[in-house]
C-alpha cells in the first residue's frame, strides 16, 4: 500500500485533544466525550470520521472549530500564520521566554528519564520466567512513559513553532531575544489592526461604487471619495509606516539569528518558526477573524435553518456577520445567488422561505451558507443521514464537485460506512472518545486491523455471498463517565487479552499510513 498523505500539507494538526463535559449535580464527575484524540487533517483531503452513536464524532468536529472550548491538548491550525493575527497567547510565552524555555527542557529530560527506566524495566519483563510479578510494575511504567512523553512533546513543538532555532539560544541571549519577539509582535498586531480597518472600509467603498454603477437611489459619490481619501491614506502613509516597524523588529530578530547561523541544530529548529495559530489558546475575538475559515454543515436540514429568515437572508448572514458584506443589498444578493447557483439552488428560490423546500433542498441551502464565508475547513456533521437514499447521493456528488471546485478540506462524520467509503480520502474510526484505527479507505475497507472496525465492515449489507459471517458486538457501549480501565473496547472485543483489561493500546503506525491503537499488534 502507498501513504496517501505523503507530501502533503497538514491543515489542522491535533495533540492529544480532550473535551469534557461536567456532569450537573456530581462534584468532579465529566463525560469525557473525547479523550486524547491525536491526528492531522491534511489540505484538500476529506477526512471522514466514523463509529456509533456516542462515540464522540460530533463533539471531535465541533472542538476543532472551536465551537465547544476544548478542555485540554492544542488544535493548530496551518491556515494562518501567527504574525496574521499575533495572537495574545504568543506574547505571554515572549513575556516569560527564558522560563518557558526552561520548563520545556525540564520535561523533555523528565519525558527522556521516564524512557530510560521503561527500557531497563522492559528488558528485565523480557526476560522474567514469571512475568506476572512484574507485568503490573511493567505497565505502569509504560503509561507514565507515554504521558511524559505526550507533555513533553506539546510543549516543545509549541515553543519550537514560536521561537525556531532560539530555542538552542545561549542563556544571557534569551533577554534580547524576548526583546526582538516582543517588538516583532507589536508591529505584526499593529499591522493585523489596520488591515482589518483597510478590509472594512474597501468594503463600504465598494458598497456605494456598486450604487453609483446602478444609479441606485440614495448613491453617494461625495461618501465615495471620502472612503477612497481614507483608503490612500491607510494603505499610503500608514501601511508604510507600520511596515517599516515589522522591518526593524525583523531586523533584531535577524540580527541574533546571524549569531547562529553556522549552527546546525539552530537551522534544523528554525524551518518551523511561525507556522500555525494554536486555536485553543486563542481569544474570543482572535477566534471570531478565523471564524469564516473553519465551517459547520449541520445533521438537521430541518431544524438548523431559521423559519423566519428568507433563503437569501441565510445564506447572506455570515459572509456579512463578518463584513464581507455591509448590508443585504442588491451586491449582496447577486453574490448570494452566486453561491446558489454553485449549490444547485435556483435564482427565483431567493425570497422563499424553508418551509416551502425539501429535505434534500434544505440542506443545499445549509451547505450554501457555510461557503458563504469562504471556509478553508467544513465539518460535515451527518450532513445527509436524515435524507433519503437517492437525495444522500445528490447532495454527497456535490459536496465532492465543491470540493474540487473551491480547494476545501472536510471532515466528513457518520455512522454510514459506505457513505464515507465513497466519499473519504482517509477514515478515522472512533470509539468512546478516541480513534482506534486511521488509514486510507481503500485499505481500511481491505484490510481492517482493529476488532472493533472489523465488526463495523461486517454488519454493512451486501449480496456477496463469499462475504464471512456478521461479528456481533454483544452489550451497549460504556458509559463515557465511567469508562473501563485498559482499551476501551475490552468489555465488547472478541480478542480481549489479560493486558486489554488494565493497559491503554499504544498508537502505532503498523503499515505505512496505516495507524492502530490495539494490543493484537504490539512488538
Amino acid at each position: 500500500m502507498t501513504d496517501t498523505t505523503a507530501g502533503k500539507k497538514p491543515l489542522l494538526s491535533i495533540r492529544n485533544l480532550k473535551q469534557y463535559f461536567p456532569v450537573r449535580g456530581r462534584r468532579n464527575t465529566f463525560v469525557r466525550a473525547n479523550d486524547g484524540v491525536s491526528l492531522d487533517i491534511y489540505e484538500g483531503e476529506t477526512l471522514g470520521v466514523v463509529g456509533e452513536s456516542g462515540c464522540g464524532k460530533s463533539t471531535l468536529g465541533r472542538v476543532l472549530i472551536q465551537l465547544y472550548r476544548q478542555t485540554d491538548g492544542e488544535t493548530i491550525y496551518f491556515g494562518k500564520k501567527v504574525d496574521d493575527i499575533a495572537p495574545r497567547y504568543v506574547l505571554d510565552i515572549y513575556n516569560r521566554l527564558e522560563k518557558r524555555v526552561a520548563e520545556t527542557k525540564a520535561l523533555m529530560e523528565e519525558a527522556k528519564k521516564k524512557e530510560e527506566e521503561y527500557a531497563l524495566l522492559e528488558a528485565e519483563y523480557n526476560a522474567a520466567k514469571d512475568k506476572d510479578k512484574l507485568s503490573a510494575r511493567y505497565f505502569a511504567k509504560r503509561n507514565e512513559r507515554n504521558e511524559a512523553t505526550k507533555i513533553a512533546n506539546s510543549e516543545y513543538l509549541t515553543m519550537v513553532r514560536l521561537i525556531g532555532g532560539f530555542f538552542e539560544a545561549k542563556k544571557e541571549d534569551y533577554d534580547s531575544i524576548a526583546q526582538a519577539l516582543k517588538a516583532n509582535f507589536y508591529a505584526a498586531r499593529a499591522l493585523y489592526v489596520l488591515r482589518n480597518s483597510i478590509l472594512q472600509t474597501s468594503v463600504k467603498a465598494e458598497e456605494i461604487k456598486y450604487k453609483i454603477e446602478n444609479k441606485a437611489m440614495g448613491a453617494s459619490t461625495a461618501r465615495y471619495d471620502k472612503l477612497i481619501r481614507k483608503l490612500e491614506q491607510m494603505e499610503g502613509p500608514e501601511l508604510e509606516k507600520l511596515m517599516a516597524e515589522k522591518e526593524k523588529a525583523q531586523a533584531g530578530i535577524d540580527a541574533i539569528r546571524a549569531r547562529y547561523a553556522g549552527d546546525e541544530g539552530f537551522k534544523r529548529y528554525e524551518s518551523m518558526r511561525g507556522e500555525g495559530i494554536d486555536l485553543a489558546r486563542l481569544t474570543y475575538n482572535e477566534m471570531r477573524f478565523l471564524r469564516k475559515d473553519l465551517q459547520l454543515i449541520f445533521q438537521d436540514p430541518y431544524s438548523s435553518l431559521n423559519p423566519r429568515l428568507s433563503v437569501g437572508q441565510i445564506i447572506s448572514e455570515g459572509a456579512i456577520t463578518h463584513k464581507m458584506f455591509v448590508s443585504n443589498n442588491e451586491r449582496t444578493q447577486d453574490y448570494t445567488m452566486q453561491i446558489m447557483e454553485n449549490c444547485g439552488l435556483a435564482p427565483y428560490m431567493i425570497h422563499r422561505y424553508p418551509h416551502q423546500f425539501s429535505g434534500g433542498q434544505r440542506q443545499r441551502i445549509g451547505i450554501a451558507r457555510a461557503l458563504s464565508t469562504q471556509p478553508k475547513f467544513v465539518v460535515c456533521d451527518e450532513a445527509v443521514s436524515a435524507l433519503d437514499v437517492s437525495i444522500q447521493s445528490q447532495i454527497i456528488n456535490l459536496l465532492k464537485d465543491l470540493k474540487e471546485k473551491e480547494n476545501l478540506t472536510y471532515m466528513f462524520i457518520s455512522h454510514d460506512l459506505s457513505v464515507v467509503k465513497y466519499i473519504s480520502d482517509r477514515i478515522a474510526v472512533m470509539y468512546l472518545g478516541v480513534i482506534v484505527e486511521l488509514c486510507s479507505s481503500e485499505e481500511l475497507f481491505g484490510n481492517p486491523l482493529h476488532p472493533y472496525t472489523q465488526a463495523l465492515l461486517s454488519a454493512i449489507p451486501t449480496t456477496n455471498p463469499e462475504k464471512g459471517e456478521m461479528i456481533v458486538l454483544e452489550g451497549d457501549i460504556p458509559s463515557p463517565i465511567n469508562p473501563p480501565p485498559g482499551c476501551k473496547f475490552n468489555t465488547r472485543c472478541k480478542d480481549c487479552m489479560e493486558i486489554c483489561l488494565s493497559v491503554a493500546p499504544d498508537w502505532r503506525e503498523q503499515r505505512p499510513g496505516h495507524f492502530v491503537a490495539c494490543h493484537k499488534y504490539d512488538d
